[in-house]
């Protein structure tokens, strides 16, 4: 039978794509013309770019750090982009060798170079998936055979969600994960808000729509951070919450001024609370 999913994404060059976008705002090289372009129209209306992007690298590693001493030992980065070099597994291979990654991308290039990458590491897989389909990221997950979603795991959705402005399906994703990961499982969310600055935003949110690199139906500005705090539904945030990624457990003095920044970041644990008031969820130790 058929999916009913989004349909498989096919790779053109000529249409910029956020992820490699934010490749470019880094230094990479792993982007084409149409992305360099767009994102120099990006950077005439938001010269920061740069500088927000390392602050959302500086989240992504604090938080997996974070994970590893709460005792997981599995992560599934969706919507990873390509995972060069400070990505998770150079995070994991440094604080926890014994730790297994599965990155996911509907990106057919970013697929197959990540495959060719991580070809001699046996703690790590690829899947081309699109996030929009849950249900078939965590069949293949299950059919895998790096996650076990028996156990504790570490969903990671490090600006994905920024990428689908419908707000029903940024819900859909976020619950139907959270329904299906065991108790004691974490959920990661890094995501670009509007309350800050708001004129900024919404003239970069029209660049990217208009250019093709964000899909579904428009909208005039991105998201608050309220309403990314919504998309964890019942889990419990990990302190100190939903905030901006600057705030989020800096492990140096706090150089940039927030307002700068408009990217929020947030943690949050999945729990059993039994009929007690207990909370029954698998204890914080590594998983095997």
């Amino acid at each position: 039978m058929a999916s009913s999913g989004p349909e498989r994404l096919r790779f053109d060059p000529k249409t910029p794509n956020a992820g490699r976008m934010a490749d470019y705002f880094v230094g990479g090289k792993d982007n084409f013309a149409a992305d360099r372009k767009t994102a120099e129209e990006a950077l005439a209306i938001a010269p920061d770019l740069p500088a927000v992007s390392r602050e959302g690298r500086g989240f992504l590693r604090r938080a997996v750090r974070f994970l590893v001493e709460a005792g997981i030992r599995q992560f599934v980065d969706i919507g990873c982009g390509l995972p060069t070099r400070g990505g998770v597994h150079d995070i994991l291979h440094m604080v926890a060798p014994d730790a297994r990654v599965a990155y996911v991308d509907n990106d057919p290039m970013v697929v197959v170079h990540a495959q060719a990458l991580l070809s001699d590491d046996r703690l790590a897989t690829v899947v081309e998936a699109d996030a929009r389909d849950p249900e078939d990221i965590l069949s293949q997950l299950r059919f895998g055979g790096v996650i076990d979603l028996d156990r504790p795991v570490a969903i990671l959705l490090f600006s994905v969600l920024t990428d689908l402005p419908d707000d029903d399906v940024a819900m859909r994703i976020t619950s139907g994960l959270q329904e299906a990961i065991a108790p004691g499982s974490y959920m990661a969310v890094s995501h670009a808000v509007s309350d800050l600055c708001p004129e900024k935003t919404a003239r970069l949110a029209a660049l990217y729509q208009d250019r093709g690199s964000i899909t579904g139906p428009r909208r005039a500005n991105l998201r608050t951070r309220a309403e990314v705090e919504r998309l964890f539904g019942e889990m419990k945030l990990v302190e100190p919450g939903v905030v901006y990624v600057p705030r989020w457990r800096p492990d140096a003095p706090v150089l940039r001024s927030p307002d700068s920044v408009w990217v929020v970041g947030g943690v949050g644990r999945k729990e059993w609370i039994d009929c007690a008031g207990n909370d029954r969820s698998f204890p914080r130790s590594p998983v095997p």
